[in-house]
């Protein structure tokens, strides 16, 4: 998938693609990058992807409680993602660019998939 998600980041870049994410996508990559023993890298990477998303949402005590709900509810959504679906719901956004199908599930939620070609701008 690098080449499709190389081709969303200079999207997002040309300012073509209004983005946002939350606070659990930095802390997934500080955490890659840390396994692989590249802490240094981690937090350079984690840095250059805040300044070309700087609108990073806040995980709260709400998104905590709903995450739960979400886990419960979403028997296929990994824990992690639950988590992003539930600071989505919270700041009312409906579109998730990602590869992982099981966000097709949650209701309320469209997954673009970053393989497939689609139609989305600012």
């Amino acid at each position: 998938m690098k080449e499709p998600c190389l081709g969303i980041i200079s999207t997002i870049a040309r300012g073509e693609l209004a983005a946002v994410t939350d606070v659990e996508v930095c802390q997934e990559i500080l955490h890659r990058y840390t396994a692989l023993g590249e802490r240094e890298q981690a937090s350079h990477v984690a840095r250059l992807f805040m300044q070309l998303v700087p609108e990073v949402l806040p995980i709260t005590k709400a998104d905590l409680l709903l995450r739960l709900e979400m886990h419960g509810r979403y028997t296929s959504l990994q824990a992690r993602d639950a988590l992003h679906v539930a600071a989505m719901h919270h700041s009312s956004l409906q579109l998730i660019i990602s590869a992982d199908r099981h966000f097709d599930e949650v209701e309320g939620i469209e997954r673009i998939d970053p393989d497939m070609p689609c139609d989305v701008s600012v």
